[in-house]
C-alpha cells in the first residue's frame, strides 16, 4: 500500500544517503526549490527525460529499478553529447494505484544507482497520483566550459563521421524479451537485455572529445543511428554518408540475428536506445583524435563522412549509395 504523498517524499528522499557535491548546494530537497553554486568560467547545462509506461517500457522488459535507470541515463547522455558534466537532477513521478510503494522506491534506487558514479545529486522534485499509467521524468542540470559545448551544428564538409561503440544491441534486447522469450538462456541472451535496460552513457568520451580541442559536432544516439544522423545533417547543413559496413556492431547481436533470421540492420539504424556518440571531426583532426583514443581507452570508428549538399542522410551498403527515407522514432509520426 502507498504511504501518503509527503511520507513517502520523506521515504524517498532518505534513500539518497550522504548528499554528493555539497560544498556546490545551497539549499536541499526540503524547501519550496533547491539552490546550487554555479562555478565560474562554466556554463549550465539543462536536460529533460521522461518515460511513460506502455510507452517507452512495459513490465515484461524493465523492472521498476530499470525505468529509473534508464531515465536517468537518457539525461545524462544529453549532457555527455555536450561534452558536460552532470551534477543535480530534479525527479517528477505521477503513480497510478497499481505500483506499490516498494516499486517506486526501486525505481528511486534505479535513478540513484545510474548517478552514482557521476556523483550526481538528486535535489528533489514532485509525486502525485496518476489515473491509468506511470511517468517519470527526470530534469538534470550539468555544468560544461564556456563556449566549448559541443554541438550537433559543428560538422563541416570533408569530415570524418565517426561514433564511440557498437550500437544495436538495446533494439536487439527489446525485441528478444518481447518477441523470443524462448532464447532468453542463450549465450547472448544476458548482454542484449542489459543493453537494453542498463545501458552506460559516454560521459568519459564525451568529456575527452571536449578536451581534445577539435570541437566536433556531436550527438547521442538515443533515437536511432539515422535519425540524429539527420539531425546533425539539418543542424550543420550538410550531407552525411554513413558506410554501413563500418558500422561497429557487437557478436552476441549477430548471433541474435543469425539464429532468429531478423534482419538487424534495422536495430542498428532506427533501434537507438544505446546512447553512444555519434561525432564528425576534420580528417587532420581525426588522425589525432584516432591515436589519441586508442591511449585513453575510449573506442572511436569511422563510419563515413560528410559532404557538402542538401542537409540529408545518405548510406553505402555493398557499394551502393541510396539515400535514407526513414529516421529515427517519433513519438507523434510512429503511432
Amino acid at each position: 500500500m502507498m504511504q501518503d504523498e509527503f511520507s513517502m517524499i520523506r521515504s524517498l528522499l532518505r534513500l539518497r544517503g550522504s548528499v554528493d557535491h555539497q560544498e556546490q548546494v545551497e539549499v536541499d530537497a526540503g524547501d519550496d526549490a533547491a539552490v546550487v553554486k554555479h562555478s565560474s568560467g562554466t556554463s549550465v547545462v539543462l536536460t529533460c527525460d521522461t518515460m511513460v509506461e506502455t510507452v517507452h517500457f512495459l513490465p515484461d522488459t524493465m523492472t521498476p529499478f530499470d525505468i529509473g535507470y534508464k531515465c536517468m541515463v537518457s539525461n545524462i547522455s544529453d549532457i555527455a553529447a555536450m561534452g558536460g558534466i552532470p551534477a543535480h537532477a530534479i525527479v517528477s513521478l505521477a503513480v497510478p494505484r497499481t505500483w506499490s510503494q516498494p516499486s517506486v522506491e526501486e525505481i528511486y534506487q534505479g535513478i540513484l544507482a545510474a548517478g552514482k558514479p557521476f556523483s550526481i545529486h538528486l535535489a528533489g522534485g514532485d509525486t502525485v497520483a496518476a489515473p491509468r499509467h506511470l511517468v517519470l521524468s527526470i530534469t538534470l542540470m550539468g555544468e560544461v566550459e564556456t563556449g566549448k559545448a559541443l554541438l550537433r551544428s559543428s560538422a563541416r564538409p570533408g569530415d570524418i563521421l565517426f561514433i564511440t561503440g557498437e550500437i544495436g544491441a538495446s533494439a536487439g534486447g527489446l525485441h528478444l524479451q518481447m518477441h523470443r522469450q524462448d532464447l532468453r538462456k542463450q549465450p547472448y541472451a544476458a548482454s542484449l537485455i542489459k543493453a537494453h535496460r542498463r545501458p552506460w552513457p559516454r560521459v568519459e568520451a564525451g568529456r575527452y572529445l571536449l578536451r581534445s580541442g577539435t570541437r566536433p559536432a556531436c550527438n547521442d544516439i538515443s533515437d536511432g543511428l539515422a535519425g540524429e544522423a539527420q539531425e546533425i545533417a539539418d543542424a550543420s547543413g550538410v550531407r552525411l554518408v554513413v558506410d554501413l559496413d563500418k558500422i561497429p556492431v557487437g557478436k552476441d547481436l549477430l548471433a541474435y540475428g543469425k539464429e532468429t533470421g531478423c534482419d538487424i540492420r534495422e536495430w542498428v539504424l532506427h533501434g537507438g536506445e544505446d546512447f553512444e556518440l555519434l561525432g564528425s571531426v576534420s580528417q587532420t583532426d581525426w588522425e589525432k583524435l584516432r591515436k589519441e583514443s586508442v591511449e585513453q581507452g575510449i573506442p572511436l570508428f569511422e563510419i563515413g563522412r560528410v559532404e557538402q549538399g542538401t542537409p540529408g542522410v545518405d548510406c553505402i551498403h555493398k557499394g551502393k549509395r541510396r539515400t535514407w527515407t526513414r529516421t529515427g522514432y517519433n513519438h507523434f509520426a510512429d503511432r
